[in-house]
Parts: C-alpha cells; structure tokens; sequence
C-alpha cells in the first residue's frame, strides 16, 4: 500500500512541478500573433472555464494522450490548455473549504462558490458564504453593471458548479429551487441538460402539449423532477428567452436571452461525443450540441453586449468518469473539455479586453499512471556505448504508450457498462457472466476480464446496521459492491461498481486509483489576458483568492 500512495504523491508533485516551473518570472510575456496590446488592468469580458474534477494527474493523462499516442486521431499534437500555457500564465490554486466552517476537502458547490464569491463557503451549499449567508457572485455583480452573463454545461444547469454562480441554497440537491434561482437571476444565457427540473409534475402526462407550446420538440421532455404545477420553461418564454432544444435550434436562436435544455439530465459523455464525431447514428447525436457548440453560441450572443459579460463553462462529466474510477471515460471528457478550451482561447487572442482562466473545483479520483510487477519486459539490446555489453531490462514494467490508444478506444462508459447489466442499476441479482459481457464489449481487448474478476465485481456484501444511515440519499443502502480497500471512500454505493472494474484491468491500463471521492490535491490555474492581470495567477493561492481576482479583473475601477 506505501508504493501505491508514493505513486500517486510522485505524479502530482511532477505535475505540479512542471506548472510552477512555468510560472517564473521567466515565463513567456502572454501576447500572440496579431493580437492587440494586452497591457491593461481592467477588461471588459471575464470568462472562467472549469473542468469539474480536473487535477493536474487528469491534464496530464490528456497530454500524454495528445502528444504521444502512437495512433491518435486527433490533427494535433497541441491542447488548448498548452496553447494558453504557452502565451498565458499557470498558476496552483487549494480548493478546501475556507472560513468559520473549514475542511480539508471540498465538493462542487463550496468550490463553486468560492470561485464565484472570492469568499469561503460551507461544503455542499449554493452561493452562501461559510456563515450560511447569501452572496453576490461574480455573475450578479456584472449584471448590475450591465453586463451580459452566461452559463454553461455539459451536465445539468442546475448541477453545483453553475448553480453556485447564479442561484443561492442551503443544499446542492435544492434543483427545483435552483432553476427559479436562474430565472430569477435572470442569466441572459443558459445552456446544457437538466429538462426535468423545468417542467411540471404533470410532464409525463402532458408531453406532447407541452412540446407544441414550447417549440415542437419532444426529445428532452421526458418527466420531471418538480413536485408542483411550475412550467420554468413557459415561464422563461414568457420573460423573453428564445428556447433551444437540439442543435438546429440553437443554430437559429437569437440574443439576447437564450434558454437551452439538451437532455433531461446530463447531455452527451464524452465517448458518446467521440462516437458522434465518428459517425455513429443516434438521436442524441442529431439533437444534441457539443460543448464546444453551446460555448461558441454564447459567445456570439453575449458579446453582442457593449458593456461586456461574464460567461462560466464547465466540462462537468470529467468528475464523473473519476468518481467511477473511469479512465477511458476520463480521456474521453479531457479531449472534450480541451476542446472547449481550444476554440473560446482562439477567440479571445484576438481581443484585449477579455480574460480567460480556465482552473477545476477540485480534483476526482486520485488518477494516476504507475508501474508494476507483471508482465516485465524481455530483455533488449541497445547499441549505445554506455551499456558495456548489457542487455536493457527494466525491473519493472513501467507502461508502454500503446496503452493510451487503447484507454482511448473505450466503446462505452463505465455508466453505461451498468445500464447494460441492469438498467435500473439494481445488481442485487446481477451475475458474473453479465458483467464479464458488459465489460469486455466496452473495453479494448487487451483490457478484457476473466471468470475471477467477473465475479469479484459482481460481489455484494450487506452494510452493517451501524453504518446504514435511514435518511441518506447514498448511506441508506443495505448492500453495496464488496470493496476491500479503501470502502470508506467509495460511498456511492451501486454507483461505486466502477473501482471493482478498474481494480480488475489495473495493471492492463499501469492506471492506479486512490479514492472514489475528491483529493485535496492542488488544481491548475491557467490565465489568458492583458500581463498587468495574468502575472497575479501565477503563484500557488486558494480559490477564494481565484475568485477576488476575477471579481477584481471585471469589477474593480
């Protein structure tokens, strides 16, 4: 166990190295070809990207992956991360809950809203401070500078990390309430999934009166959520939001108030985003906009604002893939979220007056790649004089890089592996040999599993009375997958299926896992904009101190 945590300890403090090696004081001025000056202390524009879960391990398995997969099918060996790290600045940044109510670790909606406030927050809420009080975001505060303001997601607008920006609750599990905070707010553009937290009680029943009503489309009124008789999609229409459920609408939707809806909760992963892009054919994939589609059409609507705006991003799922313990999935959500970053970075140097930070909430998953004791390589010869007539044998098998090909050509995530074992994701019942299908269909071949590794995942094992909690969204289970290691941080319960099928293909991938939670592990800060504003990025600080210097960019005189 002390080599695993070494591992993982090693790879973050390389990464983290790498960044603040590269914000010296000799760092490259950020200015680029045909760019205006950018000297100023102020801009107009402020927009923050956030890939939700994404430390330094996940950007580095995103490198890894573009510059050196023996068969990439990307055109470039270049992010868009390492285009901002080349003409920007990189900082460090803590996440932990700060203030009366401190921790050591932090969930979404803190660091949301620490991002959003420049203040500390308590874990789990919506835009409070750590008293529990209401504060005013970023967002609020450049509308009341009339500032045009926009968010979004690939998850759904309601989820934490755009909630924290616009609405204001004592819990993240508050959507309902969330989505009349949004409107409330007013938010000129809203765009991603979460349908369900829109419409009535009655939805099932009045599908396709309310699809007529509100612009023929049927594809993501499905149910809802709501416990009352509210239609917040009628009710944004009638505020003067133009409604956008597929990518045709929103190609077609005009400013300045834009309300787009895509899923009835989260819009496409990132593998299902991989396969559109592919080719595959399916409805999500005619309807559905790409992250990168919905962030260019804010843009073009927001800037139409002369007083400027503040628009908040987030790849949202790349949580999602390290709660699971996903690796392929993981990449996957990288090379979407990336991107993202690419196309808003081409936009932005060419203007002077925008700022773009693009940093996580925290980082999911302790990921990291390490090497092991299986399958060491054979010996070699290498001509080189320094051998002495030697063989070359690493003790070791440290990875080659045909494995990130073959992480990359993951069919299926780990959450759709469930849906395919049982679609209720009830595996009370659920057999060996449904797992070992499931999985094994997903996966690249070398990654395949066995009998015994089909039935370690579909073990079971009951809670002790003790630690069932009767109230408890997750903790009120009875049984839960039978984790060995570390069960006291897997705490989804069926939803932790994930460590068991990563656990069995570890040594396949030389891919380790620490936790099914957050880490505390410091995030990167990448800053892009006027030099007098960018160098104050560039140092190890705390989101709260992230967020006062955005508020200072946009706000301050």
């Amino acid at each position: 166990m002390k080599l695993f945590t070494t591992n993982i300890m090693l790879i973050a403090v390389a990464a983290c190295s790498t960044l603040i090696m590269a914000c010296s004081d000799n760092s490259p001025i950020a200015t680029t070809e045909n760019a205006p000056a950018l000297e100023s202390k102020k801009v107009k524009n402020v927009i923050l990207m956030i890939g939700d879960g994404m430390g330094v391990q996940q950007v580095g398995l995103l490198e890894e992956y573009v510059r050196r997969a023996p068969n990439s099918i990307l055109p470039s060996t270049v992010t868009g991360l390492q285009q901002i790290a080349d003409n920007g600045r990189i900082g460090l940044s803590m996440t932990a809950p700060m203030g009366a109510n401190p921790s050591l670790v932090v969930d979404s909606a803190c660091s949301a809203s620490q991002l959003a406030t420049g203040m500390g927050s308590i874990s789990e809420a919506i835009g409070l401070d750590d008293n529990g009080n209401k504060v005013e975001t970023i967002l609020e505060k450049a509308k009341k500078m009339g500032k045009a303001t926009g968010l979004v997601t690939d998850t759904r607008i309601t989820h934490a990390t755009p909630a924290a920006f616009g609405a204001h609750q004592p819990h993240r599990s508050f959507e309902n309430e969330i989505a009349e905070d949004l409107l409330t707010t007013q938010v000129d553009v809203l765009l991603g999934g979460g349908a369900r937290h829109w419409l009535p009680q009655d939805t099932a029943d009045k599908k396709s009166a309310y699809a007529l009503a509100l612009g023929g489309n049927t594809s993501v009124i499905k149910k809802s959520k709501r416990q009352d008789s509210r239609n917040l999609m009628q009710e944004a229409k009638d505020a003067g939001y133009t409604l956008a459920f597929d990518k045709t609408q929103l190609a077609n939707a005009n400013g300045p108030k834009l309300l787009g809806l895509f899923d009835d909760s989260a819009m496409n992963d990132g593998i299902e985003y991989s396969n559109c892009k592919a080719g595959a054919v399916s409805e999500k994939c005619s309807q559905e906009p790409s992250l990168t589609q919905m962030t260019m059409k804010a843009l073009d609507i927001l800037s139409q604002d002369q007083d400027g705006f503040f628009l908040m991003i987030e790849g949202g799922q790349i949580d999602w893939a390290g709660h699971v313990n996903d690796a392929g999935w993981l990449l996957h959500e990288m090379l979407k979220f990336d991107e993202a970053v690419a196309a808003v970075y081409q936009w932005v140097k060419q203007r002077g007056d925008t700022l773009l930070v693009v940093t996580a909430d925290h980082e999911t998953g302790g990921f990291g790649f390490s090497y092991h004791n299986h399958n060491i390589p054979a010996p070699v010869k290498l001509l080189g004089d320094g051998m002495k007539d030697k063989d070359y044998q690493p003790q070791f098998n440290f990875g080659a890089l045909s494995i990130l090909d073959k992480i990359h050509q993951q069919s299926q995530s780990f959450y759709d592996i469930y849906s395919q074992v049982n679609s209720d994701w009830n595996f009370t019942a659920s057999t060996p040999a449904e797992w070992k299908t499931a999985v094994n269909a997903s996966l690249h071949i070398d990654f395949n599993i066995n009998d015994a590794d089909a039935k370690n995942i579909a073990a079971r094992t009951a809670v002790p009375e003790a630690k069932i909690v009767a109230s408890h969204k997750y903790l009120s289970a009875t049984e839960i997958p039978l984790i060995n290691d570390f069960s006291d941080f897997y705490v989804y319960g069926s939803s932790d299926q994930g460590v068991l099928i990563s656990r069995a293909i570890a040594s396949k991938q030389n891919v380790v896992w620490a936790t099914g939670t957050h880490t505390a592990a410091p995030v990167p800060v990448y800053a892009y904009g006027p030099s007098a504003i960018i160098d104050k990025f560039s140092t190890m600080q705390h989101h709260v101190e992230v967020g006062q210097k955005l508020i200072e960019a946009l706000i301050i005189e």
